[in-house]
């Protein structure tokens, strides 16, 4: 066991990668508005985006097949739910449920085969694809290494799913992981430095203290310290990198360590984590990260696979399916650190992505429900504190100890049949594929970033609102 002056150093870092976020003030504004009648229009309800899930979900099991769907209405605080046809008593189950009917096009048996003919015909690196609920459509991007006959086989491709199905962008940059360059949780590794963001504090199934972070954190290296240079108070318990998902339960070293459930912003300031929830189309959301420090954004799609260039097999691509896609910045160092609501619902854990917190870009994040559920972990405070709060990650009551929303609630989890079931129906992705190794893929290039945290929320404003 280490002493007792070493956890409770960590434990302060632990609850979500320590960043300085400058002179900025942060505060919390007041919760989105709870549920109410619309006084216009006694069907149309206001919601918290907390709440979207499990509306999305009873409707699901009602509606069958016409579901194909939801997300937010951030400004109106309204659920939005897609349908196929124009069933009465589908429209009048929806707005029994205080939601608001959406006729679209494509079914989730239509977006799911379209997902899999993608993940046969064109699980090429530096693409990745999302289903969006907004569109109705599956949206796939290929970064700026994308070109050539690689570029024509992923226009083919989604070309030949039809119109209306899938659309096609280019994106600035290119997918990558982001570990190295922060200043959270450091290992060393094959002759290098490693470096992540702590995700959330957990208690393990065994009762002891550990935390969430980045699959390919896990995978690049097993002992993690609170310093570059200093002991190892943290080991990985379990790791899932590459393939479906990409998160890490790490276990602390001395089992008497409090590990908090909150997220540190900076400014000696935190914010406590309620509860864990499944992401929703429209909803914003806040990153924290060591390297960049605060970040918001919006959630925009859902069930995401990316196909990383393989760090480990030259020509080789790896896979990660099941994510949660957002326009949230992050850069190396990020990995692993904290997606969040202003709520203190535990969202997301940074995987990777395209761009950088100056010229903005892509994000995917693991899903905190899925890494939950996966590991047999408890939101909450470590320790003995947490010890008696076991009753199981899908355990979902709306305490510090318990997981919120179920890993199955998710938007359109009716038919995903899983914990990575995400909103419009992609889960035919899990599985795709591996991705990256790429763990040791980031102790060089992000070694720029670590003097970044200057980016880390002084020009976010004044605390958890819009920055954007």
């Amino acid at each position: 066991m280490s002493h007792k002056r070493v956890p409770k150093r960590k434990a302060a870092i632990a609850a979500g990668s320590v960043a300085a976020l400058g002179a900025a003030a942060l505060f919390l504004p007041n919760a989105m508005a709870s549920q109410t009648d619309s006084s216009n229009n006694a069907t149309a309800r206001t919601f918290k985006a907390d709440d979207v899930s499990d509306i999305a979900a009873q409707l699901a099991s009602q509606l069958g097949d016409a579901f194909a769907g939801s997300y937010y209405n951030a400004d109106k605080q309204q659920v939005v739910i897609n349908v196929v046809g124009d069933n009465s008593n589908v429209v009048n189950i929806i707005k029994k449920a205080g939601a608001i009917p959406n006729q679209v096009r494509n079914s989730t048996a239509t977006l799911q085969a379209a997902a899999k003919t993608l993940r046969t015909r064109a699980t090429i690196a530096g693409t990745a694809w999302s289903v969006d609920p907004k569109t109705n459509e599956i949206q796939v991007s290929a970064d700026s290494t994308v070109s050539g006959t690689k570029w024509d086989t992923l226009e083919s491709t989604v070309k030949s799913l039809g119109s209306g199905v899938a659309t096609l962008k280019k994106s600035a940059g290119t997918f990558k992981t982001f570990v190295s360059g922060g200043d959270a949780i450091f290992a060393q590794a094959d002759a290098g430095g490693v470096r992540c963001s702590l995700g959330f504090n957990v208690t393990a199934s065994d009762g002891s203290p550990a935390f969430l972070t980045a699959g390919h954190c896990g995978v690049a290296a097993k002992q993690w310290s609170d310093s570059q240079n200093g002991q190892p108070i943290a080991t990985v318990d379990q790791a899932t990198f590459p393939g479906e998902g990409d998160f890490s339960l790490v276990k602390y070293d001395d089992p008497g360590t409090q590990a908090p459930s909150e997220v540190n912003v900076g400014n000696g300031q935190t914010v406590q984590i309620n509860q864990a929830a499944d992401a929703v189309v429209g909803q914003q959301v806040f990153r924290m990260g060591s390297t960049t420090g605060l970040h918001d954004g919006t959630v925009t799609g859902l069930d995401a696979t990316v196909n990383f260039q393989s760090e480990t097999d030259p020509g080789g691509v790896d896979t990660v399916t099941g994510l949660i896609q957002t326009n949230v910045c992050a850069e190396a160092g990020d990995s692993g650190g904290s997606l969040f609501t202003q709520d203190g619902s535990a969202v997301g854990l940074t995987s990777g992505g395209s761009g950088d917190c100056t010229a903005g870009g892509e994000t995917f994040f693991q899903p905190v429900t899925t890494a939950l559920q996966a590991t047999g972990a408890t939101l909450g405070a470590g320790g003995a504190a947490g010890a008696g709060d076991q009753g199981g990650a899908a355990d979902q009551s709306a305490g510090p100890g318990d997981e919120g929303a179920g890993a199955g609630d998710q938007s359109g989890a009716g038919d995903q049949g899983g914990a990575a079931d995400q909103s419009a129906g992609t889960g035919d992705e899990s599985g795709a594929g591996d991705q990256a190794g790429g763990a040791a893929d980031q102790s060089g290039s992000a070694h720029d970033q670590s003097g970044q945290s200057d980016h880390s929320g002084a020009g976010d404003g004044s605390g958890l609102e819009s920055s954007h």
